[in-house]
């Protein structure tokens, strides 16, 4: 018997536009916010602002990824939800560790509090959505 395979749903129907309209919401937000603090005060805190700013591009790659919703855009939007979850995870607990990294907040310190905690769970939703839309036999 010959196994096949129905066509892979869409990242980018139903509920995956929600996610896309925050992960492009958050894109918006820290690209906003880091291109300000690089601008006007990149000496007081260049980890801090550079992190924002990385996180500004994994968020709208991220964006992009679960927009094309083929099996390229799922694998971008799969390793930036992963770099994501890790960098949220990694600079929030540096963030509490060790503050005087931190002199100014990012996005991802202390866990996306400034942010509601939405950049934690964020990339929990994508992974998640990612793992629902995946191919599966029939």
């Amino acid at each position: 018997m010959v196994e096949t395979r129905t066509s892979t749903p869409a990242t980018n129907k139903g509920p995956g536009r929600l996610l896309i309209a925050v992960y492009l919401l958050f894109a918006i937000a820290a690209t906003s916010r880091a291109g300000l603090q690089i601008a006007t005060k990149f000496d007081e805190a260049p980890v801090a602002y550079l992190l924002s700013a990385l996180a500004a591009v994994i968020y709208i790659v991220a964006a992009v990824g679960l927009a094309r919703a083929g099996h390229a855009g799922r694998r971008v939007a799969l390793a930036c939800c992963s770099v994501e979850l890790i960098g949220v995870v990694g600079v929030g607990l540096l963030s509490l560790v060790n503050k005087e990294l931190f002199p100014d907040e990012t996005v991802w310190s202390g866990f996306g509090s400034g942010y509601g905690y939405i950049p934690l769970v964020l990339p929990v939703l994508g992974l998640l959505w990612l793992y629902r839309t995946r191919h599966t036999p029939t």
